[in-house]
């Protein structure tokens, strides 16, 4: 049977052990074959073992690791600086075998820049990217990606991201996921040279089910199912459209608040839609992955609660059973070929 082991950084994101380590606990008992290595300083990781009485669960080992990258550590900064700390050595875990993915609330950068030095690019990938689900209209799948790993890019590696978004799509969707790419317009003179030259070579790709353009109020239509962008689009279109989702809900929930016969009416009348706003929230889709590797890195948020922080777990476990890298080589490797003749 496939491995299911998986690195997580313990002492990442804004809380730590705090989170990481309940997270990992809730991980275990929903997937039974799962087992998870905790890097981080041991001290914190047992207390918090202890608390929860889960010391010495049978599928849950520690690495101690001396050092910790901070939020504000530039890339490159964490390049030189971080032998012993515990993204490096998750990290690590992954290129010799020991884990099957590696999973890390911590900076960003630093996770992106550790990730390509040691698990290194797959070939013909020149730069991973950032993939996450988002919600839509109707309740089915769509995937967004650059999130944040790419400010600029070329065209090629629009490109490769469509690819790549492609193959992930298709676990979940079957064949021939709609492939949009994120624009100021659908008509086919808008944008910029970067854009418009990347679909071309969309429409060229018979691999590729390329729909054209979208604009930015159509992310959650159900009109595409994977939406490419460069990273700074990408982390600006989400990070805005979370917290517009948060305004909407702190709204409703301020103005039922004031008022113990509103909360009462509304749980009533308005189960459904409270149950249709939580498709809002973001924690449901803490995840990113970071494609174009040799290994799986899921990145989370760094504020993640203990239920996201899980959820970030069990996409590292969904990639794992789906050899999402591998396929991932295949499907470029293919599209290489044809691209060459």
């Amino acid at each position: 049977m496939m491995g299911l082991t998986v690195a997580l950084d313990a002492m990442g994101g804004d809380f730590g052990p705090q989170v990481t380590v309940p997270a990992a606990v809730q991980a275990l008992l929903h997937s039974p074959e799962l087992k998870l290595i905790l890097f981080g300083d041991i001290s914190a990781i047992t207390t918090q073992l202890t608390l929860l009485n889960k010391l010495n669960h049978p599928r849950l080992s520690i690495v101690h690791c001396d050092n910790v990258i901070a939020n504000e550590t530039r890339p490159s900064q964490a390049l030189r600086h971080s032998k012993g700390s515990s993204m490096r050595m998750a990290l690590e875990a992954v290129a010799i075998g020991d884990a099957d993915a590696c999973v890390s609330a911590g900076n960003t950068g630093a996770l992106m820049a550790l990730s390509r030095y040691v698990l290194k690019q797959l070939p013909g990938v020149e730069r991973p990217a950032l993939i996450s689900e988002i919600p839509n209209r109707h309740a089915n799948h769509t995937w967004l990606l650059d999130l944040g790993a790419n400010v600029s890019c070329d065209a090629d590696s629009l490109f490769q991201f469509a690819v790549m978004g492609s193959v992930v799509a298709e676990q979940t969707l079957g064949s021939s996921p709609r492939v949009a790419l994120l624009n100021i317009g659908e008509e086919s003179i808008k944008g910029n040279d970067l854009v418009k030259r990347c679909a071309e070579m969309l429409s060229q790709s018979p691999d590729i089910n390329y729909i054209g353009y979208i604009e930015g109020h159509q992310l959650y239509s159900d009109k595409a199912d994977v939406i490419v962008c460069d990273g700074f689009v990408g982390n600006v279109s989400l990070k805005t459209s979370e917290g517009v989702a948060n305004l909407f809900i702190d709204c409703i929930k301020r103005n039922i608040g004031r008022n113990p016969f509103k909360r009462l009416i509304a749980k009533w009348l308005f189960r459904e839609l409270f149950t249709s706003l939580q498709q809002l929230n973001p924690d449901q889709y803490n995840g990113a992955s970071l494609l174009g590797l040799r290994g799986i890195v899921v990145k989370s948020h760094g504020s993640a609660d203990t239920t996201a922080l899980e959820n970030a777990i069990n996409q590292a476990v969904y990639e794992i059973e789906r050899q999402i890298p591998m396929k991932i080589s295949d499907r470029l490797e293919e599209v290489l070929l044809e691209r060459h003749y």
